[in-house]
């Protein structure tokens, strides 16, 4: 895309995208606008620009669901996905990534297939399990930036409410995006263009906050668990393929 008029409008047009659909279920700015941007500015702005739009999404999150992030089950997240974080960096160069990827989109797309079908989901009690989900998502954030499905399903399977589902999310995301930001600026992938882009980017991302953080106060419970679900399906389809 050689005009800057167009490309700019549609880099506007994929973070608001992006922002509404993390501000409405709680995950999402990877999901929908990594595939979109590639396309619009390649993986080498594309990559720290996500980033850094996501970080800077998460905050304001934070911010927003602060009374509803249990830090009783997020020090145990984040501390597995602290240990996990490196060996995915260590182990993508090792293994076969096609391999990998859509053997996790088939679990992912399985289980809620399973939830949207109104089966009995299992329910998670047990603390343990936020170190398994934390370790794993740690692992899949370093080798392939998809740290999201095992934290999601754990939210899901422990009946998080929606605001304390979202803010618990945002916790989460907000520490891995921060070690995914500095490597990219250790690596100096943060060019002056990345963030030239980036300044574009704050605007759609506030009015998708904003937009997307009111409509999701309006949606029932049940609704919501769908619609989860239903992001679930579309993000394991989108690894398979």
């Amino acid at each position: 895309m050689s005009d800057p008029l167009l490309l700019a409008l549609a880099v506007v047009a994929i973070i608001f995208f992006a922002s509404f659909t993390q501000s409405v279920v709680g995950f999402g700015t990877a999901m929908v606008g990594m595939p979109l941007m590639v396309g619009v500015l390649g993986i080498a702005i594309s990559a720290p620009l996500v980033a850094m739009v996501g970080l800077t999404l998460e905050v304001v999150m934070v911010l927003n669901y602060r009374q509803s992030v249990s830090l009783a089950v997020m020090w145990r997240l984040i501390a597995a996905a602290v240990v996990g974080i490196p060996l995915g960096i260590y182990a993508v160069r090792r293994i076969d990534e096609e391999t990998v990827l859509t053997v996790l989109g088939v679990v992912i797309a399985g289980y809620a297939i399973y939830g949207l079908l109104r089966l009995r989901l299992p329910e998670l009690r047990s603390q343990l399990w936020a170190y398994g989900a934390g370790f794993l998502s740690g692992i899949l954030g370093g080798a392939y930036n998809t740290a999201g499905p095992p934290v999601v399903i754990y939210g899901h399977c422990k009946r998080w409410p929606p605001e304390e589902f979202r803010g618990n999310l945002q916790g989460f995301f907000l520490v891995i995006d921060v070690l995914v930001v500095a490597n990219h600026a250790i690596l100096g992938n943060v060019t002056p263009e990345v963030w030239r882009t980036y300044l574009i980017a704050l605007a759609p991302l506030l009015l998708g906050f904003v937009i997307g953080t009111r409509l999701a106060t309006r949606i029932n419970p049940d609704l919501y668990s769908r619609i989860v679900l239903v992001m679930l399906v579309i993000l394991g389809v989108r690894l398979i393929l």
